[in-house]
């Protein structure tokens, strides 16, 4: 049975196989969550990502994580929110799910996922928080699947957002 816990943390400093980088969709820095991960992965990360040739909306891929803790680093591209009509819904669940089985094909044991598109990008936080948990608990159980599951939380505001879901799971 796999663990999921909701953590309020820097996802840079987490000893996990894997931290999810909710990335643009040329994978080569920005701000938020993706520039803190450069900046902790050193350049390396960079240059492992120039390589990559970018990534869609609702796509993952991965690199090694370099001068993090985390063994590896799953790259996703979440989607802009332009008000839940242009099919946002499915491109989120799929970035939770294509990191999830990437995971699952590198032996990723344990994983921490940042709010994917609730910063620059505007996705509703709640709404967001819903996607997540649902589409991690709907495949985690799948042979092979990280069983340590952290959803890691910027802000207060978001831990209460994810504590709420998990205690209703």
């Amino acid at each position: 049975m796999a663990s999921l816990t909701a953590i309020q943390a820097d996802i840079t400093t987490l000893n996990v196989d894997a931290i999810v980088n909710a990335a643009n969709n040329t994978l080569l820095g920005g701000g938020g969550v993706d520039g803190a991960i450069h900046r902790a992965a050193g350049p390396q990360l960079l240059a492992a990502c120039r390589r990559l040739g970018g990534c869609e909306t609702g796509q993952a891929r991965i690199t090694p994580g370099f001068d993090l803790p985390a063994r590896h680093v799953i790259h996703t591209v979440g989607p802009v929110w332009h008000g839940g009509g242009r099919g946002e819904a499915e491109l989120l669940r799929a970035c939770y799910r294509e990191s999830l089985r990437l995971a699952q094909q590198h032996g990723i044991h344990s994983i921490a996922f940042p709010g994917i598109s609730t910063g620059v990008y505007g996705y509703p936080a709640d709404q967001a928080a819903d996607i997540a948990v649902t589409t991690v608990e709907a495949l985690v159980d799948e042979p092979n699947m990280p069983q340590r599951v952290l959803f890691c939380c910027f802000s207060a505001a978001d831990l209460a957002l994810y504590d709420t879901r998990l205690r209703r799971q």
